[in-house]
């Protein structure tokens, strides 16, 4: 209990962040579509935000070294305030666009501080307590970020003013925390052909898993207006979702770790065409079928980015998990941020229904790789036991390091 409670002051902040950086994106939507904006320019604004994402991955590691931890994550803390304040001042889908690209940012940069900090911090007798807490916090808040939706009005100057509010109060927490800030070693480096070689399933895994949760959590709102939901129904919509993923974790974990991974996969994304097919052909008129439907979506498409990365990892040496963990994100980024501009693209020449028909086509490509693979040898005979791997920065593989040296 004393460990969590020396935690409380990072954990306190991961929510903070998560209530306003998980809220901006469905707000952007609905504000966007509010104010005029094309499909397309919504998914642009999707996919600057993982953009941003990615320029914090990288740039995070080198900022810390040089300034420590507090004041990184109080720099991209402020990145973040900046974009979601900045969204009143002129509405345009350029300039949201370039805002969306400091959400991204100050979202992959506050989380590597505090993964990298928990990292240093956590000992093997602790880490398994202290990760599911964490994962919790994050789940949690993620899906109090969604119902948000409900209460905040789209486009209007008070909403962002409020989310500004909440992160800039994820900075309170940890820049008066008397606990010592660690030391930081230098970010993995990325090797995606590499991680192609060592698992070409896991890697086509973690593109895939980038595909569908980016579109459906950037521009499942737009989806959910189309098809004639209000905002408040949007809100469950998108909660029903992250309540899924949440839920899958450890049925999930149960099969992959008695069964062949490469079946569980297979399965999973099998399931997730069949989830796509009749949303497809739902009628929409029972809204209890439509957050049905977005219940049994996340919780069949949200494990697949931990099942790939389980999958790739058991064929990885000793030597390779931090390294391995962080292409996998890259190559997850790779799908994240092209996919809300193409699902939107598609949205808006052939109907809402082209988003799950997008992901569905995703899903198919990769039962037919997976049986392929397959074909070309049996599992490996390492077994790492399965978890539940947030996407949040390429520090993560450090933090779990531990726990991949204990399996051994």
């Amino acid at each position: 209990m004393r460990t969590l409670i020396s935690f409380a002051a990072l954990f306190l902040s991961v929510a903070l962040l998560q209530l306003s950086s998980g809220a901006i994106s469905p707000l952007d939507a609905l504000g966007g579509l509010k104010s005029g904006f094309t499909t397309t320019e919504v998914g642009l604004l999707g996919s600057s935000h993982f953009l941003g994402f990615f320029l914090g991955c990288w740039l995070a590691p080198k900022l810390v070294g040089i300034v420590g931890h507090s004041r990184t994550f109080a720099a991209f803390a402020a990145c973040g305030a900046i974009g979601a304040a900045g969204h009143p001042i002129l509405i345009d889908p350029v300039i949201w666009a370039a805002l969306r690209v400091l959400t991204g940012f100050c979202v992959a940069g506050c989380y590597t501080v505090v993964e990298a900090w928990l990292q240093a911090r956590v000992t093997n007798n602790n880490r398994g307590t202290v990760l599911g807490v964490y994962r919790s916090v994050d789940l949690g808040a993620s899906l109090i970020a969604q119902l948000m939706l409900s209460v905040l009005e789209p486009a209007h100057y008070v909403a962002y003013n409020l989310l500004t509010i909440l992160c800039c109060a994820s900075l309170l927490p940890l820049v008066v925390t008397r606990v010592q800030p660690p030391t930081i070693s230098e970010a993995p480096s990325l090797s995606p052909l590499k991680t192609f070689r060592v698992s070409p399933l896991g890697a086509a895994g973690a593109i895939v898993a980038g595909v569908t949760a980016a579109s459906f959590r950037m521009v499942g709102p737009v989806y959910g207006q189309q098809v004639g939901l209000i905002a408040t129904e949007i809100a469950y919509f998108l909660a029903a979702f992250v309540l899924g993923g949440a839920l899958a974790q450890v049925p999930i974990g149960w099969l992959a770790d008695r069964f062949d991974r490469r079946w569980v996969l297979i399965a999973v994304s099998a399931l997730s065409i069949v989830v796509c097919a009749a949303t497809v052909l739902n009628d929409n008129d029972s809204r209890s079928i439509v957050y049905f439907s977005a219940l049994i979506f996340g919780l069949v498409t949200f494990p697949v980015f931990s099942l790939s990365a389980a999958h790739a990892n058991d064929f990885a040496e000793p030597g390779q998990a931090v390294e391995l963990s962080a292409s996998l994100l890259f190559l997850y980024g790779v799908g994240a941020i092209a996919s809300p501009l193409l699902s939107s693209y598609l949205m808006q020449t052939g109907g809402p229904a082209m988003l799950f028909v997008m992901i569905a086509c995703a899903h198919a490509a990769l039962v037919v790789f997976g049986f392929y693979r397959m074909s070309a040898g049996p599992q490996s005979e390492t077994r790492r036991p399965y978890r539940y791997l947030p996407r949040t920065s390429f520090i993560l593989g450090r933090l779990l390091r531990r726990g991949q040296k204990e399996d051994k």
